[in-house]
């Protein structure tokens, strides 16, 4: 008995404890009727370095299962179109949820709320307000200013500080993108979750992007949708320039997982991702795509 004891004992699970980056998609760039706001960063929730938004909260590492199976899904960017900014949607690990971004609006109309809200759209007659971000996850997005100042969209918000108004004090100027988070979860600091820029007039000067994927908004000498939020990322796309029937796309988000060397991740059917070799006493394992299930042995 006390033999059969001790192999059980030796064969008994034992928990894993995860550290994660959870970012949502970014939302897209408004429609430039006036000109459209930047698309909100994804929301973004992380154990190792502050969580998006205030208070900056620096998250609780997950405790674990071996051979048990997670939910991991990872967020598209918001859709761009000839109006509002589409939402992104949110990622998912486990009981973690990253809430998406909020799309940039059009004109005369605000910027959607979400993980990060998008940016407000132009507008001759009113300040037109930003979308809200979510507590701990992202910042609001900034304002269209007016009245007169129809060009001066604003930045979608950040994972790291609130999206830029625009300006209307002598050139017309798109607000730029808040800028993400900076992480080191894999090793590498790198930034995540940064706003769209807010798109412009003909010969203004368009939003740039925030650091960590936001996209620079539209303007004469670039793009006149704006720029697309990079994958992987949930960086908000930016908004349109005056007169441009689309905004740009959010960039998709990601799933970051840090766990302890000795073990092994299954990426299962569904999801697109790859593990890392051992550094430093862990392993990484980053998930890019799709929907499915992660263990550990």
């Amino acid at each position: 008995m006390p033999v059969l004891g001790i192999i059980a004992a030796q064969n008994y699970p034992r928990t894993i404890t995860v550290d994660y980056l959870v970012v949502a998609g970014g939302g897209a760039g408004g429609s430039g009727g006036f000109s459209g706001g930047g698309g909100g960063a994804g929301g973004l929730r992380c154990t190792v370095t502050a969580s998006g938004g205030t208070p900056g909260t620096i998250e609780t590492a997950l405790t674990l299962s071996p051979s048990t199976n997670y939910t991991v899904t990872i967020g598209a960017g918001g859709a761009a179109n000839a109006f509002q900014g589409s939402n992104g949607t949110n990622s998912v690990f486990s009981t973690i949820t990253s809430t998406a971004g909020g799309g940039g609006g059009t004109s005369n109309a605000a910027g959607s709320s979400g993980g990060s809200g998008g940016g407000g759209g132009g507008s001759k007659t009113a300040t037109i307000s930003g979308g809200t971000g979510t507590t701990t996850q992202g910042f609001a997005g900034g304002v269209g200013k007016g009245p007169g100042s129809e060009e001066a969209s604003g930045g979608g918000g950040g994972a790291g500080e609130i999206g830029e108004g625009g300006s209307s004090t002598g050139t017309y100027h798109g607000g730029d993108g808040g800028d993400g988070i900076q992480t080191a979860i894999t090793g590498s600091l790198i930034y995540y979750g940064g706003g769209g820029g807010g798109g412009t007039a003909n010969g203004s000067v368009e939003g740039d992007g925030g650091l960590g994927g936001g996209g620079r908004g539209g303007s004469d000498d670039g793009d006149p949708d704006g720029v697309a939020g990079t994958p992987n990322t949930g960086g908000g796309g930016g908004g349109a320039r005056s007169g441009a029937q689309y905004g740009s796309n959010g960039g998709s988000g990601v799933v970051i997982l840090r766990y302890p060397d000795s073990k092994t991740i299954t990426i299962g059917a569904g999801l697109t991702g790859s593990e890392s070799a051992a550094s430093g006493g862990y392993k990484r394992a980053t998930i890019t795509a799709g929907t499915g299930n992660v263990s550990w042995a």
